[in-house]
This record gives C-alpha cells, structure tokens and sequence, in this order.
C-alpha cells in the first residue's frame, strides 16, 4: 500500500506535468490554463447540483429505516472528484469526470462492498487474524427505578416514547 500511495504521489504529478507541456504546446498556454480554470467552475457545480440530490436520497433511505450505504460511498466519490477537479490538471480532470458519473461510482461501491464482505465473516469479526473471542464491552450504567407517581404504563420501547434519536420499526 504504501508503494502504491509513494507511485502516486510521484506519478499523477509527472503525467500531469507531461500532459500540460503537450496540451499548452497544442493549444497555447493561454488557452490551457482556461480550460483548467473552466473545469474547476464546472466541478464545483456538478459536485453542488450532485451532493444535494446525494442528500435527499440519504434522508430518504434513513427514512425507510435503512442504513444508507450506497449514498455514503457515492458521497465519498463525490468528495473526491471535486477535490480532484479542483486540483490543476487534464488527468485529475478525466479521474473527476469519471467519479461524476453514476455508473462508475456504482461500480466503485460494489467493488468497495464485496471487498468489505470477503473481508468480515457473517460474525462480523475480520477473517485475516482479527479478534477471534466474543466482543465485550465495558460500561458504567445506573438503573433507574419507574416512578411510582406516573401512572402511564412503559411503553413497549422501554418508556422512551419520545427519544428523538430512536428509529421507529420499519413497517411490514
């Protein structure tokens, strides 16, 4: 990983550098660093107009009592390809393009999905040498008493009727 990563971070710069002297050498140096500029513009916008549409359907799924899984990794997509549309450069610009498109991030979150499962058994421990005993968790809890003045009986959630942070059951 950390080959791939040192790659990177000399590769992308050097073809960009490469793909700059031939474009500039094509169209002029003028009409190079507007293209760069209009690209930045327009992945500013596409990441807007994208991400708000991304949000709506994450509140959608979280109101059907779903965990919105592919929202996120398509959030994240989207988070990188305005950060590397805003970056300078042609290949940046095409890796953004790409990112922009639905089909693509679709891949991408199968491809991230099926690595995450390979990964963790159905137990939910990593397979690779992770923890092999049950999970415990330490805690400091207080019992609380019913209040012998309420005459409302508990509800079936445990007397939190009215917890803003718990999801009611999803609907059959």
């Amino acid at each position: 990983m950390l080959a791939f990563i040192l790659i990177a971070l000399i590769g992308i710069p050097l073809m960009e550098i490469w793909v700059f002297i031939e474009v500039g050498g094509r169209i002029g140096a003028t009409s190079t660093i507007v293209i760069i500029l209009l690209t930045g513009v327009a992945g500013a916008l596409l990441l807007r107009i994208q991400g708000l549409g991304l949000l709506m359907r994450a509140r959608k799924t979280m109101e059907q009592g779903q965990a919105p899984v592919a929202e996120v990794i398509d959030g994240v997509c989207l988070i990188i390809a305005g950060l590397v549309l805003l970056t300078p450069g042609f290949v940046t610009d095409a890796i953004g393009a790409l990112l922009f498109i639905p089909l693509v991030r679709r891949a991408i979150a199968y491809w991230a999905l099926s690595r995450v499962q390979a990964r963790y058994s159905a137990g939910g421990q990593p397979r690779d040498g992770g923890q092999t005993g049950p999970t415990t968790i330490d805690a400091v809890y207080e019992e609380i008493p019913d209040d012998p003045d309420n005459d409302e009986p508990k509800s079936s959630t445990g007397g939190q009727k009215n917890d803003p942070w718990r999801r009611p059951p999803p609907s059959s």
